[in-house]
């Protein structure tokens, strides 16, 4: 006997009357000449705008205005024309495909938690519309014979209800595996990229454009999202492209490696991260707490964390240094949505790491000498130099080489990192929606911690992915800010098994 197959939204076209049906059928004409996808992946898609329509009448909204705010125009031509688009890797991107092995992948979250709980049918039809305006990101990462390359995947990106440890590695290996993950949980909007895409700065701006779509389409009268960034316009070739090859080459330049760093103690979890955790912070006060030891709040946080690493590990000798990620945008300015950020290193011997008020000078220093546009210029020079000096090595050659010097030599020079996007600015019709954001960087190879800072309406989120059980660092950092009068709350995973 064969069992029927529920037909949600068959029931409800064939309960409609006959204008109603009429005019679905008009819609769905409509979709069919913006989709010309192989045919699952067009059922998929098409199932999407059923899925939305029903979760619109349900709430109590006509079909007139289901169909209105769904409007198969909002694929533009993307589905409709055959892929012609690929990317070159940027300079800065072209590391982590070399470096990449199982379980282990640069993958960074970036999260939005809105005011109300999301619904998944209008997050996936956001991401539909807004994948269109991103071209470098609709793409899965190939081998070419010399280096990898971004080519452009046409099919439907899903969304996902989180389920798994964050900033997990993506299957990129699978013919047209995107580079990137959208997931929901309960609130929460996240995007996972794996860093070959872009950067932070790229990435907010695809969040802040998925999840203005996303408030559309929840009926918000919807205006710009502050990037400047419209998702009906035509991708500006600015925005692909690789802008570290703009820069001139400096006289002088520098190169990644230096001495080993001293590692925080715990033992290395199996797991990566096995535990995430956000510190939910007063941004005012946090402010308050740095302008008290004439610091920024970056130049504080890195004091502080200088105190809590000392505090995870019993060895008496040798340098802490924390990674900064330095945008070089603010050298250069570009649109670019790929990866436009070099970094610096911030050290201080064990012995020397005291109370806050005796680093502060010197971490400041050393960030304003190392983060200059000069030294900036310079590591820049060094990795063009780097990267032609590879150029014509095939990519099975060079591949071990890289993984070696990104695992023992970029790994081991760092103890911890700390990456802070600012103060992420909202339109006002946004803003009231939305909570707080999160930054997590998924965890290195032998760095116990990695630490990520965002601010928005007045909330400062400080992720910290740990790569170990030991709480050391963590409780030590809690217990300075505390100390200090900032106004926190802690929030985030439970211990995965390690």
């Amino acid at each position: 006997m064969k069992i029927p197959v529920a037909d949600p939204f068959g029931d409800y076209a064939r309960s409609l009357p006959e204008a109603g049906r009429a005019a679905l059928a008009e819609f769905f004409s409509a979709f069919d000449s913006h989709c010309l996808l192989a045919k699952g992946e067009k059922r998929k898609l098409r199932e999407d705008f059923e899925k939305a329509v029903l979760n619109y009448v349900n709430r109590g909204l006509s079909l007139e205005r289901a169909l209105e705010l769904l409007d198969p125009a909002g694929l533009g031509g993307f589905h409709a024309r055959p892929a012609v688009l690929w990317f070159p890797l940027d300079d800065a991107a072209k590391i982590y495909p070399l470096s990449m092995k199982p379980g282990s992948m640069s993958v960074f979250r970036l999260s939005v938690y809105l005011k109300e709980p999301v619904e998944p049918e209008l997050l996936q039809m956001a991401l539909n519309f807004t994948i269109k305006r991103f071209p470098s990101f609709a793409t899965t990462l190939k081998k070419g014979f010399f280096w990898h390359y971004l080519d452009t995947a046409k099919r439907r990106f899903s969304v996902s209800e989180e389920k798994e440890i964050p900033c997990r590695p993506l299957k990129v290996s699978q013919s047209c595996s995107p580079a990137f993950r959208v997931l929901y949980w309960k609130n929460r909007i996240s995007v996972e990229f794996f860093h070959v895409l872009t950067d932070g700065t790229g990435g907010m701006v695809f969040l802040k454009a998925l999840a203005g779509e996303y408030l559309r389409l929840r009926g918000l009268e919807a205006g710009e999202t502050g990037e400047g960034l419209a998702l009906g316009e035509i991708p500006d070739r600015e925005e692909f492209e690789n802008a570290f090859a703009r820069v001139e080459q400096s006289p002088g330049s520098s190169g990644f490696m230096d001495k080993a760093a001293l590692q925080m103690n715990g033992r290395l979890s199996e797991n990566r991260p096995c535990r995430v955790l956000h510190f939910r912070m007063d941004a005012s006060g946090l402010r308050r707490a740095a302008k008290s030891r004439n610091a920024t709040v970056t130049v504080y946080l890195l004091a502080l964390m200088f105190i809590a690493g000392k505090a995870a590990t019993d060895e008496l000798k040798g340098e802490q240094s924390i990674q900064v990620p330095v945008n070089m945008r603010k050298f250069y300015p570009s649109r670019t949505l790929r990866n436009f950020s070099l970094y610096c290193g911030i050290r201080l011997p064990v012995e020397r790491i005291g109370d806050v008020e005796s680093m502060t000078g010197e971490i400041s220093s050393q960030l304003e000498r190392k983060g200059s546009k000069e030294a900036m210029d310079r590591m820049l020079t060094g990795t063009e130099r780097l990267v032609n000096s590879l150029r014509f090595v095939p990519l099975g050659i060079k591949q071990p080489a890289a993984r070696l010097i990104y695992g023992f030599l970029g790994d081991k020079i760092f103890t911890n990192t700390l990456s802070n996007l600012g103060v992420v600015q909202l339109p006002d019709w946004m803003a009231k929606e939305i909570e707080a954001m999160d930054f997590v960087l998924g965890t290195a190879i032998s760095n116990r911690a990695s630490c990520s800072l965002v601010t928005v309406n007045n909330t400062a989120m400080l992720s910290i992915a740990k790569l170990t059980a030991d709480p050391s660092f963590e409780e030590k950092l809690y217990e300075l800010l505390k100390r200090d009068g900032v106004e926190l709350k802690v929030e985030g995973s439970e211990l995965y098994e390690s």
